[in-house]
C-alpha cells in the first residue's frame, strides 16, 4: 500500500473516531470496529506504518582509526 492511500485511510479512520462512529467505509468497502480502542489501535498501526515507510534510510559511516597506543 503506497503512503498517499495510506494517509486518506488515516483521515476516514480519524474522521470516524472523532465522529463516534465505529463503521469506515472506502474504496467501496465498510469496516466496522467493535469498540474505541479497536479503532485506536488501527490507527496507530496505520500511523506506524505510515512513518516507516516515509522514513529515510539511514547511512552507514566507516573509518579507520589508528593510534600510536602510548
Amino acid at each position: 500500500m503506497d503512503i498517499d492511500r495510506m494517509q486518506a485511510l488515516l483521515t476516514a479512520l480519524q474522521e470516524a473516531r472523532f465522529a463516534g462512529l465505529r463503521s469506515v467505509s472506502y474504496d467501496g468497502k465498510t469496516v466496522t470496529y467493535g469498540s474505541d480502542a479497536e479503532l485506536a489501535a488501527a490507527i496507530r498501526d496505520l500511523e506506524g506504518r505510515i512513518a516507516t515507510a516515509s522514513a529515510m534510510p539511514r547511512r552507514r559511516r566507516w573509518g579507520t582509526v589508528a593510534t600510536k597506543g602510548l
